[in-house]
Formats: structure tokens, C-alpha cells, sequence
């Protein structure tokens, strides 16, 4: 059994915000211009030796109504997509959430491939089938909810036909 480390202060740095948020723009003006071939897969932290997927999930602002691109981790489970508001163990969930639960129709980019889709978050079930899979993903997946107050949520992106 894995010892969590506690959480850093560090990761409470006002700073930080704002670098992921620059890095992750940088990312993303990166991924769409090589179809994801840079910037597709994570390789930070449990991701090092076991590189993760990446995709692009585009999100409109509940409030201002603005569209925004949030590179993100996923794992795929038959036809639909799965994402975690992990937002490294923060205690609030991150806003691109927030915005999917307000606007949950959009579309995401994987590699040149934009899919129209559908967000639910998973239920206590399903988020209990799906969880062991994140892990195996992404290790740190376990150790950002034992630093979280709050039971991070897994996102489900089901396909969108034209016609819904």
C-alpha cells in the first residue's frame, strides 16, 4: 500500500493559477496546430513514465457566455469519453466543470478529431466502475482525491448526433 504524501503548500501559491492557466493556452495553441502530436499525451507526474492521453474540451462560460479550451486527461469506455475534475486536489472544483454542469452540450478535440458530445457527471456507480480505470491512467488521480475535501468528479462525454 502507497503512502500519500501530504498535500503541498506550495500548490497554494497565488501564483500558480495563473501559470497553468498561460501553460495550459500554450497547450492548447500548440495541440490544435499539430493535431495533437505535441501536447497529446501528459507526461508530468505519475504521467513521466506512464504517458496519459490528452484531449481539448471546449466549455462556455455559465456566466460570461465566452467559449474557453481546457486541455484535459481522458480515458475512453466504449463510445464515450471520461474526464476527472480532479483540478490537482484543489478544494473546489474547477471551472470548466462548473460551466459543463450549466452547459453540458459541447465539443472536444482528440488528436485532429472533433466530436460533439453530451457531459453528465457519472454516479456513485458509475464513478466507482470508472475510478480504478483513472487510477490505472493516471496514479496521481488517487492522490489528488486524498487531498481533496471533496469527492472530485468524473465526467462522462457521451457522443452528440446531429439530430439531439
Amino acid at each position: 500500500m502507497t503512502t500519500i504524501p501530504p498535500r503541498p503548500k506550495q500548490l497554494d501559491s497565488p501564483v500558480l493559477p495563473k501559470i497553468f492557466k498561460y501553460a495550459g493556452r500554450a497547450q492548447v495553441w500548440v495541440y490544435r496546430r499539430t493535431g495533437g502530436r505535441i501536447g497529446g499525451k501528459w507526461r508530468i507526474g505519475a504521467g513521466f513514465r506512464k504517458p496519459v492521453p490528452t484531449l481539448l474540451l471546449e466549455h462556455r462560460g455559465r456566466k460570461s457566455g465566452t467559449t474557453h479550451t481546457t486541455p484535459l486527461l481522458y480515458i475512453t469506455d466504449g463510445a464515450d469519453t471520461i474526464i476527472v475534475a480532479s483540478q490537482g486536489g484543489l478544494p473546489k472544483n474547477p471551472q470548466w466543470y462548473n460551466n459543463l454542469r450549466a452547459n453540458p452540450d459541447t465539443r472536444i478535440q482528440i488528436g485532429r478529431d472533433i466530436r460533439e458530445v453530451h457531459a453528465i457527471t457519472a454516479d456513485p456507480q458509475q464513478r466507482a466502475r470508472l475510478w480504478p480505470h483513472l487510477v490505472d491512467a493516471y496514479a496521481d488521480f488517487d492522490t489528488y482525491q486524498a487531498w481533496a475535501d471533496r469527492e472530485i468528479p468524473v465526467v462522462i462525454l457521451r457522443p452528440r448526433n446531429s439530430s439531439n
